[in-house]
């Protein structure tokens, strides 16, 4: 089982920064998650939500801001092409789940697989998303691209049954309360887990890759040296 970082070491340092990030390599993470929005100026962001609010303490909406707007704001923010480069100098995998629903519609994947195809010999990289509609986009412009349908409640049954994804993201919620998911033939990215019992729980179910806020407390827990 892969243990990914969940917008980096989240639980130690600001969400989607260098600091985090660097802290997930300290901490033995296997691989790197990450949310990536666009700004008004179209360059790819890592950034959760649609506002400034939580992170930058400040007002605007991410698709209404040029990038060097934000970067006056917030000066930790990260283009995906950095962490790109972060993840292919330390071989760290990487899963990127495209923010929907967007005004810009699909443009997001096309800027995220635009920005791969520039890279030679990166490391393995999944694009995630709960938008049915943007993992069968990425199926049109690139059909080898590693793909993870993740999954929401509301929709579960059908994105399972309809999307062409090669992988399932459900949360460990979902995983502990539906036995199904141990007989999937598909893998499975499970997120937030940060509990003891949950990653022992994903070992034993076969998960493909844990993406937890605690990269280090995870290897602890499951004996990883």
């Amino acid at each position: 089982m892969k243990i990914y970082a969940h917008r980096g070491a989240s639980k130690d340092f600001p969400e989607h920064t260098l600091r985090a990030y660097n802290g997930a390599i300290a901490q033995g993470a296997d691989g790197f998650e990450c949310d990536v929005r666009l700004s008004k100026d179209n360059v790819a962001l890592l950034w959760h939500d649609a506002d400034l609010k939580r992170c930058a303490g400040v007002s605007g909406r991410i698709a209404d801001l040029k990038y060097a707007q934000i970067r006056r704001e917030y000066p930790d923010v990260l283009t995906l092409e950095e962490l790109l480069a972060l993840a292919k100098e330390n071989k760290k995998e990487l899963a990127i789940e495209t923010k929907h629903p967007v005004a810009s519609g699909n443009e997001i994947e096309k800027i995220v697989l635009e920005l791969l195809s520039q890279e030679k010999n990166l490391p393995k990289i999944s694009i995630m998303s709960f938008s049915w509609l943007a993992i069968e986009q990425i199926k049109k412009m690139a059909p080898h691209q590693n793909t993870v349908a993740l999954l929401h409640p509301s929709h579960s049954r059908l994105m399972r049954r309809f999307s062409s994804a090669k992988n399932l993201g459900p949360s460990i919620q979902m995983l502990r309360e539906d036995s199904t998911y141990m007989s999937e033939s598909r893998d499975l990215f499970v997120w937030t887990v940060d509990k003891a019992e949950d990653m022992q729980f994903c070992e034993r179910n076969k998960v493909k890759v844990l993406i937890t806020n605690t990269p280090s407390i995870a290897r602890d827990v499951l004996g990883y040296h």
